[in-house]
């Protein structure tokens, strides 16, 4: 059995070979998706063995602190709607019917960022993505978690309600 190289050493090596690199922006997409869909699954198969009811999973893709070049995908299940974030996906589950909805998601704060100014310009197979980042700018996002949780939206709490929480 050949032995497998470890990311950090095809990180380094794609970092010196970075100038000459001609590997394009949808080639690594498709590579940093290659097992999205099948992580997705087994993390809805856990979430159906674990949790009672409807559950939401989210990913977060997070970028490595020494191998910047580096992005890894975590998947989790939980009972309640996260608040949205950047680098984040939201998905939610409902049981009755079986099916899972795609909610969300927020690119890189600075995808968000470049999205944001270049809006009128933005091609029309990121039209659905660019909604996504304005609905998080707005709070549209929020609102929904909020709702999707039950919480009441805008409630604004008094000095003594501020206490008792602490």
């Amino acid at each position: 059995m050949a032995e497998r190289e470890t990311v950090g050493k095809i990180a380094t090596d794609l970092k010196k070979d970075e100038i000459n690199n001609t590997h394009s922006p949808t080639e690594q997409m498709r590579e940093q998706l290659e097992n999205y869909d099948a992580n997705i699954h087994e993390c809805l198969e856990e979430g159906k063995n674990e949790k009672l009811g409807d559950f939401f999973i989210v990913v977060l893709t997070k970028k490595e602190r020494v191998l910047d070049n580096v992005l890894r995908n975590y998947f989790f299940h939980r009972y309640t709607c996260p608040t949205p974030e950047w680098d984040q996906a939201v998905y939610k589950y409902h049981r009755g019917g079986d099916h899972l909805e795609f909610l969300w998601v927020v690119p890189s704060k600075d995808t968000c960022q470049y999205m944001t100014d270049n809006a009128l310009t933005i091609d029309k197979e990121q039209r659905e993505l660019l909604n996504f980042v304005l609905d998080f700018n707005d709070g549209t996002l929020l609102d929904m978690a909020k709702r999707l949780n039950g919480e009441k939206e805008n409630v604004i709490l008094t000095a003594d309600e501020v206490k008792t929480i602490k």
